[in-house]
């Protein structure tokens, strides 16, 4: 099988070709026009010219909330299509840009169209982590995400730091949109997100947890429309930083006081939830930083791990300055990096399915 695999954000198209021979293509296209639709139509044109002669055999397309189903793929057909539609209000930043990458490869290539879901990987959560405080009868419960990322993770960790991985772990994945995962033995038993993806930490233009009562206050200055436009896209590092941005690498070159601030308030909130989630797994053995954020950035990483000697992580300056995979001071605890790579595991999804 060829496996092409499709991760359509909101603000550009990530693509991999597996062949057949094992080898791996990748490609990236940003959007050019605040026009979306245009903006990928324009993104797969690309990519179908760059593919060349190689086609593949079947897409797998991540997709970030999957519901209630508890399979981590499925095959996308009229049923399934029209079940996905109807998750939209879950993950409104998200599942219109995932839908129409689908809607645009049908389009392009005739073979088979795989979902493969981000909420799969936290679907056996114990009901501790899975239950919301709130009339069981509402059917509304924690579904977390980044599932596909975490997943990965889990495939490769024990490769990095050996029998420690199947031990109490955390993974900080950090970007625009960001999350924290604790595992046991290779599982999902907790997670920061929520309900939606606009739940947990604080990140690029989402909030984070908010007092419900901010929300009822909100809601009375505001439609439901502007409401959703605000929760995704004006909160968050946005808003903290009073608008100048909300991209960690110019939050983190500015020398605005906002900016400064935003840097600091997102390094707390990650270092409370790496606390909080040590605290209910009372104890973790290793730590691992992966996602744009979580990769690149030598300062986030370093203002994270400097308060959390306690819990036996600290940083080695030089390996952490030089994105080194394995970060840690020697005789402390395992501090790693992991790129993030949902492709592979959307890669192995379809040759299951």
């Amino acid at each position: 099988m060829s496996i092409l695999t499709i991760n359509c954000g909101s603000s550009s198209l990530k693509a991999s070709l597996f062949l057949t021979d094992g080898s791996r293509r990748n490609f990236h296209y940003a959007h050019i026009s605040d026009d979306k639709t245009h903006s990928l139509q324009d993104a797969f044109k690309r990519l179908l010219n760059d593919l060349g002669a190689d086609k593949p055999t079947v897409v797998g397309h991540r997709f970030v909330h999957g519901g209630n189903i508890t399979e981590a793929a499925r095959k996308i057909d009229d049923v399934e299509y029209i079940r996905l539609k109807s998750l939209i209000h879950l993950a409104p930043l998200h599942l219109p840009s995932n839908l129409l990458g689908l809607n645009l490869c049908r389009q392009l290539f005739n073979v088979p169209q795989i979902a493969c879901f981000d909420t799969a990987f936290h679907a056996d959560m114990p009901q501790l982590a899975k239950r919301l405080p709130i009339p069981d009868e509402l059917g509304l419960h924690r579904y977390g995400f980044h599932g596909l990322n975490y997943a990965y993770i889990a495939k490769v960790l024990p490769g990095i730091i050996g029998d420690a991985a199947y031990k109490r772990v955390i993974v900080a994945h950090l970007g625009s949109g960001a999350s924290l995962c604790l595992m046991e033995n290779l599982k999902s038993v907790d997670t920061t997100m929520g309900y939606t993806p606009a739940g947990g930490i604080t990140m690029g233009t989402r909030s984070g947890d908010l007092d419900p009562g901010v929300m009822l206050e909100l809601a009375k200055h505001y439609s439901p429309a502007q409401l959703s436009d605000i929760v995704f896209h004006k909160m968050g590092l946005l808003a903290l930083s009073n608008g100048e941005s909300a991209e960690m690498q110019d939050l983190l070159a500015s020398k605005s006081e906002h900016a400064q601030f935003a840097v600091e308030y997102f390094c707390q909130q990650v270092r409370g939830a790496i606390g909080a989630l040590a605290a209910k797994a009372g104890g973790v053995e290793a730590l691992v930083f992966t996602a744009g954020i979580g990769e690149h950035s030598t300062e986030v990483r370093q203002k994270i791990c400097a308060p959390l000697a306690f819990l036996g992580f600290s940083l080695n300056s030089e390996f952490n300055s030089a994105n080194a995979t394995a970060i840690g001071q020697a005789g402390g605890k395992p501090v790693v990096i992991i790129p993030a790579d949902e492709e592979v595991m959307m890669r192995d999804l379809c040759l299951c399915s």
